[in-house]
């Protein structure tokens, strides 16, 4: 045991255990963040990992704490408290609840989508769902007004209850695999709404009023962080934070909070896209059995299950596939910002970073 003991000098347990800046690192770092047995620890337990990390952070660790043991208080303290406030989150909003909360929800989307009455609820518990995770993982430390997520959800809400309805009617006399894939549109639409409008009410903060750990969206590695005096405000409308590769502020860029966004969003649709793309196939094609036809009452529990399957992969794999740290030519850059960014350094910068979210 003495030989697994940590020594504090060498030992920082906000970096990250693995290469963030390849596809693997950050599968295995969202593997830890979103495992779904996290879910089922203990208050107290939670309430212990939360005391140690905090321990490891100001040195004062009890004698014979093991590596093993910090890493896992970490892996708790990730999945279960909230980086801006230090508070433990709500069951139902913490990544780790992702791939048990989305199997129920998204399994019974693709069952019950054949009436309007079905599919307009089921929608509406997704994007209440969503919602709910939206505020759990907000950034606490620049809140979002209640009018702001008020205005998301019901946007969202909208634009996927509109393109179910509308869809589901235009599928009447479709073959039916094409009224099955509805469920699916009908979610990525309303990401493609929901993000944007969240996301371009990311509030100003200062980093002088803050430690740097507040500042960074939640569950984000920690090596994604900013030297300048701010970080985002209004994104899409004010534009994004963006630095050298010394994390110099250079100034702010609408084009790559666009990027950052569309990256967003493009991760949100693939998590969704193989479970409710693939499982339509299969289950068209199972149903045509004779001991399927029997058994329709486990219809349900076994789409809920093989969503369960996807979801349990798709969910770290999805938040992996772009960097959190996004690196961007300098020419792509607004002709102001590309200019100002030219005059200042000259060729000295071919490359700017941001912090894309998640």
């Amino acid at each position: 045991m003495a030989g697994n003991t940590v020594d504090l000098t060498k030992f920082n347990i906000d970096a990250p255990q693995w290469d963030q800046s390849t596809f693997m690192g950050r599968l295995k770092h969202f593997f830890k963040i979103t495992d779904p047995r996290t879910v089922i620890v203990s208050n107290s337990n939670l309430d212990k990992a939360k005391d140690l990390v905090v321990r490891c952070r100001a040195g004062t660790l009890p004698p014979g704490t093991t590596r093993e043991q910090l890493l896992y208080a970490k892996q708790l303290y990730d999945s279960a408290f909230h980086p801006d406030s230090g508070e433990r989150m709500n069951l139902i909003g913490r990544m780790s609840f992702q791939v048990p909360g989305g199997m129920a929800i998204t399994g019974f989307m693709l069952q019950f989508y054949r009436t309007v009455p079905a599919v307009v609820f089921w929608q509406w518990v997704n994007q209440s769902f969503n919602a709910l995770v939206n505020y759990t993982n907000r950034n606490a430390a620049s809140p979002i007004s209640a009018k702001q997520l008020g205005v998301a959800y019901l946007t969202a809400t909208s634009t996927a209850l509109a393109t179910a309805v509308g869809l589901n009617l235009y599928t009447k006399r479709a073959p039916p695999l094409l009224a099955r894939w509805v469920p699916f549109v009908a979610v990525a639409a309303a990401n493609c709404v929901n993000i944007p409008m969240m996301r371009q009410h990311w509030q100003l903060i200062p980093h002088s009023h803050h430690s740097l750990r507040e500042v960074v969206p939640c569950n984000m590695p920690p090596e994604v962080k900013f030297k300048d005096d701010t970080i985002g405000k209004r994104e899409i409308i004010s534009g994004i934070a963006v630095t050298d590769e010394n994390e110099n502020k250079l100034g702010k860029s609408r084009i790559a909070a666009v990027k950052g966004i569309t990256q967003v969003v493009i991760s949100r649709v693939t998590m969704a896209a193989p479970g409710m793309i693939i499982l339509p196939i299969l289950m068209e094609r199972l149903e045509k059995y004779p001991f399927m036809q029997r058994i329709k009452f486990l219809h349900a529990p076994l789409q809920v299950m093989l969503v369960g399957c996807f979801l349990i992969f798709m969910v770290p794999a999805a938040c992996s596939l772009f960097p959190q740290r996004c690196c961007m030519a300098t020419s792509k850059l607004e002709p102001e910002l590309r200019d100002s960014i030219n005059t200042k350094y000259g060729d000295k910068v071919k490359c700017i970073y941001f912090n894309k979210g998640l």
